[in-house]
């Protein structure tokens, strides 16, 4: 795993740098204001993410340890892929989406290009409890616990519904229901396995 990166910038093109490393040149996908920030010739340092496929080995690079983190923990949620991943954290930076989640509000997730409703829904029931806590406290919020979609997900694999349905159903079920039932996990364990009930057979098991 190449997991960090420090050469001179050999060309700077939109969201990618070529970095060269011992006389080899390596491409470097970037969010794209790190990618203005940085001149030809310039000596640069990368945290980096290693995406090995079968046809292709692509490096992501950030400028921070806490982007790599928020970067890899985005890669673990349903339907989000290493670009969509770092378009997020393009466009809203580690301290926004740990307070997105932290606030349980996908608002901000819909808004990124390439994230629909239902993936920005998943990015906060998936990621709730994993970040650090926002860097700048705000309001006192008002919705579902930190824990409480995650709670009720992890009850329902322990009923039988395997991971990924389990976590679709509870974030359907967020969309529709009261604060009063967002925020306990009794309530919302009732609402999502009445709307699970009807395809037990289909989504249950491994």
């Amino acid at each position: 795993m190449i997991s960090s990166l420090r050469g001179r910038a050999l060309h700077v093109d939109g969201d990618q740098i070529v970095v060269e490393v011992g006389g080899v040149g390596l491409a470097v996908a970037v969010a794209p204001h790190l990618a203005a920030a940085t001149d030809p010739d310039e000596q640069v340092f990368l945290h980096t993410h290693l995406i090995v496929r079968e046809d292709a080995l692509s490096l992501f690079g950030f400028e921070t340890r806490e982007e790599l983190v928020v970067f890899t923990q985005l890669l673990g949620v349903t339907g989000v892929g290493p670009k969509s991943a770092l378009g997020v954290l393009s466009s809203l930076g580690v301290s926004q989406i740990a307070q997105a989640v932290a606030a349980d509000d996908d608002a901000p997730f819909r808004r990124v290009s390439g994230i629909g409703p239902k993936t920005a829904k998943l990015i906060v029931v998936q990621l709730t409890g994993k970040l650090a806590p926002p860097a700048s406290p705000g309001r006192p919020r008002a919705g579902v616990a930190p824990d409480v979609a995650t709670q009720v997900a992890q009850a329902l694999v322990g009923l039988g519904w395997n991971d990924r349905a389990a976590t679709e159903a509870v974030a359907s079920v967020l969309e529709d229901a009261s604060d009063a039932d967002r925020s306990s996990v009794p309530s919302l364990l009732r609402l999502t396995l009445a709307a699970l009930g009807p395809a037990r057979k289909e989504h249950a098991g491994g």
